[in-house]
């Protein structure tokens, strides 16, 4: 799983400017409006609820846009929205994988396939992409002010792997644990930056800085699309290619 925590800190880096954080607003309150139909309006009774609040206060979304999210979402509007994934590879043979949800399967189908096409990829069948990914528990947050190794013996139970990266930690847990940590978490009361069900590569590619920025590209496009919430991928992040990153 090393390198989680670099995407980790490549996605903090794309955030800091104005366009991507609104574009990242806009993804959270479509996911809490989602979580709301899904689950209702009470976060103590809707764990996806509770999650998403989590990872936008995280985010700095305002308290009044969550409110209205929730408002929004716990009536009848008439959307009804469809979680679609997508499964496929881009040049140079890197995995990708695409988590969407949309009111309009046509326009997302018809959108992504044509992100792929336009930079050398190609689609494949749902499953295709079974034996390269994963779907694991992450935990990112700010290295606490209690000791780490203390903290490592407090997960040790529940935990696969705990990565330092820029003052950050990034814990990885079995799917079955996610729950474990994040109480650990809240005992130990750590403040979860951000948190959930990720899909992490069972093996990496190794790329050059020229043909990862080309991957990039279609990446980066992909999540530009609002009805995409999650790409995940199977490149090795080494240093050179997150300091690579503007």
């Amino acid at each position: 799983m090393s390198g989680h925590s670099k995407w980790s800190t490549i996605k903090r880096k794309k955030g800091a400017n104005d366009a991507k954080r609104s574009k990242i607003f806009s993804k959270l309150v479509k996911e809490i409006q989602i979580a709301t139909k899904m689950g209702g309006p009470d976060p103590d009774g809707n764990p996806r609820l509770r999650l998403v609040i989590q990872n936008s206060k995280s985010e700095n979304l305002p308290k009044e846009n969550i409110d209205r999210a929730i408002k929004k979402g716990s009536g009848d509007d008439g959307t009804t929205y469809e979680e679609v994934t997508f499964e496929g590879y881009g040049s140079h043979g890197v995995a990708i994988f695409v988590e969407s949800t949309t009111d309009n399967n046509n326009r997302t189908v018809s959108n992504i396939r044509s992100y792929f096409t336009k930079f050398n990829g190609s689609l494949g069948k749902t499953g295709s992409l079974s034996h390269i990914f994963t779907q694991k528990g992450v935990f990112t947050f700010k290295v606490p002010e209690m000791d780490t190794d203390e903290l490592e013996l407090e997960l040790l139970d529940y935990a696969e792997e705990i990565e330092i990266e820029d003052g950050y930690i990034t814990v990885t847990s079995a799917r079955e644990d996610f729950g474990n940590i994040q109480k650990k978490l809240d005992e130990l009361n750590i403040d979860i930056e951000n948190a959930g069900l990720k899909r992490i590569p069972n093996m990496t590619k190794e790329l050059s800085v020229s043909k990862f920025q080309s991957i990039m590209k279609l990446i980066d496009t992909i999540e530009e699309d609002d009805d995409v919430q999650e790409v995940y991928h199977d490149i090795e992040l080494t240093d050179e290619l997150v300091d690579s990153i503007e």
